[in-house]
Formats: C-alpha cells, sequence, structure tokens
C-alpha cells in the first residue's frame, strides 16, 4: 500500500516498543521447526549493539550490525545450561536496521528486514546454508 506524501509528515521512526512488537510478530511467522530451534530465546531490541560488542566483532562502526544471537544453541547442549552460562539471546539494533532500511534501495519493507535478521542470526549460529535460510524466509512470507 503506498502512502502518500502527506502522510509521511506526520509519521515517526518506530519506537523500541514498535521493533519489539514488529519483532515478536515476525518471530511467530517463521516456520514452528525453526522457532523450535532456540527454544524461548527472546529477542532483545537495543538502539546499538553495546561497547563490549563493538570491541568482540571489532566493528568499525556501531552500525556495522544489524542483530546478533548470543548463546548455545540446542544442538550445542543448551537444553540443560551449565550453571553460570547466559541465556539464550537475540539482539536487534534497532538503528542500524533503521539505516539500512533508509539507505538501500532494495525495496524491502522493514518487516521483511526484520525477518531477515531474525532468521539469519539463528541460522547462521546453527550452521544453515544461505540457501536453508532464504527458504525459511520464503515459508514465514507465505505463512506456511
Amino acid at each position: 500500500m503506498a502512502v502518500s506524501p502527506n502522510q509521511w509528515t506526520e509519521r515517526t521512526a518506530p519506537s523500541l516498543d514498535d521493533f519489539e512488537q514488529i519483532a515478536a510478530a515476525a518471530f511467530a511467522a517463521l516456520p514452528p521447526e525453526f522457532r523450535a530451534l532456540t527454544g524461548n530465546v527472546p529477542c532483545i531490541v537495543a538502539e546499538f549493539p553495546d561497547e563490549e560488542t563493538v570491541r568482540e566483532m571489532r566493528l568499525e562502526s556501531e552500525f556495522d550490525i544489524l542483530g546478533l544471537f548470543r548463546g548455545v544453541g540446542l544442538p550445542q547442549g543448551a537444553a540443560n545450561p551449565h550453571t553460570g552460562q547466559m541465556p539464550n539471546m537475540v539482539w536487534l539494533y534497532r538503528r542500524p536496521i533503521l539505516d539500512y532500511w533508509a539507505e538501500s534501495a532494495h525495496g524491502e519493507t522493514l518487516g521483511e528486514i526484520i525477518t531477515h535478521v531474525l532468521v539469519h542470526e539463528i541460522g547462521h549460529h546453527f550452521g544453515f546454508s544461505d540457501d536453508d535460510m532464504e527458504a525459511i524466509e520464503a515459508s514465514a512470507e507465505r505463512g506456511d
């Protein structure tokens, strides 16, 4: 649905709460088998990655990363976390995602980008191929 130029003058960028709602809907639309891999992994939305993440990932800028999966996946033993082990988490970084959405000429919606980031952060962690992740995204788009 196209938005008239006048409608844009009253719009604001999605807030952290808006992003959390979009991410929850995107996660719920993923195939159940894929969601099951993550257990009840929380999806945390932050403005930017923290300084430790920027340093660990050797990023040139806090805009260089859209999301991150931290933790140990179920195939690696996360069903019974070790004492002191942090829980699995998926991080989405609002400002870098908005920047990517605004600057790119790909024509993707914000929801599609968030879905893509979720699938790739979770999928890479579990060793899925790019083809596997494309199929998961397509399944989510079709509502399979």
